[in-house]
């Protein structure tokens, strides 16, 4: 494992599965070569080079691409990790809502001028995830704010604008072989207001959740911005909300979702989904056929004030609590928590199981307000 964050290094008990761990500067592609060029001369023969981070996707595949037999559409996958690029992509599509971009070079009140009559806008990075540098504004003066304080951080980028999307958002998780799109789960996100919009709850829906014309509206949509990409192979997760009857892609990811994704989905459908897409990147036949139907929540657990973690209560009679599959502690003691400003500040979370929807979700919150962190 190549990595930039140096206490990983003397937290080894935390990576059991990893036989060596490598210090270096993700960003150099010249030094990530270099690593491996060592790695073969010592007798390493490398097979895939991969990341599941949004920011290193794309350089993983770009490295495969050079060193392993990769199959990965590393073109689709540079779209999906800009968003100005992602709109792009599928602009003459209906999937794409307004959008423009911020030069550098032009003023603030140019582009007050020509996007405040398309509010309640939304502006960010191009580069953003889990909710940072993405800010939502429906007046004047909030917008002004936005753009001011976008700018005052990123002086020198492009930033992207866009029309605010009001509507359920869905979670698209997918693998594409060969062009074929598998679609392998449908999640309905729960999202809370703080001072970022926050995914606080995860509604994996089973088969019969979804009447045909849902599941055919989905995969039509989901296949045709999947063509947009032209993406051939690898694995995606699409951010999509059902607006006035049509969809609209919020954002697309080159990367099995983060957090609890994978045991979510391993609970609800009895895919390992992290483990099928390895076994397609090196070669072999993924097994991506739903073993199960199982009702599954997820309920995220976030701290009410930023503060040093003194400890946790309440894991123990949340694991015991009824449908509940899983209990997940991010934060150790000692360490800063703070108040939500992005889905990194997401400190817990419970899987739960139930006979419906409604009770696999009331099964997975009741369990997570048992969970209380004490800081100070």
């Amino acid at each position: 494992m190549f990595t930039d964050k140096e206490p990983f290094l003397n937290e080894r008990s935390s990576f059991p599965d990893v036989h060596q761990m490598i210090l270096c500067d993700l960003s150099d592609l010249r030094v990530l070569e270099q690593n491996i060029k060592q790695l073969q001369n010592n007798g390493r023969q490398i097979e895939l080079i991969v990341s599941f981070l949004e920011s290193h996707v794309h350089t993983a595949a770009l490295l495969s691409e050079k060193f392993c037999r990769s199959i990965l559409s590393t073109e689709a996958i540079m779209k999906m990790e800009d968003k100005i690029l992602t709109r792009k992509a599928l602009q003459h599509t209906s999937y794409c809502p307004y959008f423009t971009t911020w030069e550098p070079q032009e003023s603030l009140s140019a582009c007050l001028q020509r996007t405040a009559s398309r509010l309640p806008l939304v502006v960010k990075s191009p580069t953003s995830t889990g909710s940072k540098d993405v800010l939502k504004a429906e007046t004047q003066a909030q917008w002004e704010s936005a753009l001011t304080k976008m700018r005052t951080k990123f002086p020198d980028q492009k930033l992207l604008i866009e029309e605010y999307l009001d509507g359920p958002q869905f979670l698209v998780e997918a693998v594409v072989v060969e062009g074929e799109t598998h679609m392998v789960a449908v999640i309905e996100q729960d999202i809370r207001l703080f001072s970022r919009f926050i995914v606080m709850g995860y509604d994996v829906l089973t088969y019969a959740d979804m009447d045909r014309e849902f599941r055919e509206e989905i995969k039509i949509a989901v296949d045709e911005i999947v063509e947009g990409f032209e993406m051939r192979n690898g694995a995606l997760h699409l951010e999509m909300r059902y607006v006035k009857g049509a969809w609209k892609l919020i954002e697309a990811n080159p990367r099995i979702s983060g957090g609890a994704m994978n045991r979510m989905i391993e609970v609800a459908k009895g895919i390992n989904l992290l483990e099928e897409t390895l076994k397609f990147l090196l070669g072999e036949e993924p097994n991506l056929t739903i073993r199960q139907e199982r009702n599954t929540y997820t309920q995220y657990v976030t701290v009410n004030q930023t503060g040093i973690l003194e400890s946790v209560s309440g894991r123990n009679r949340a694991a015991r609590m009824e449908g509940v599959a899983e209990v997940f502690l991010k934060p150790r003691r000692g360490q800063k928590v703070r108040y939500p400003e992005s889905m990194g500040h997401r400190y817990a979370y419970v899987i739960a199981t139930g006979d419906s929807r409604a009770q696999a979700r009331e099964n997975a919150r009741r369990a997570a307000r048992e969970i209380q962190f004490h800081t100070r």
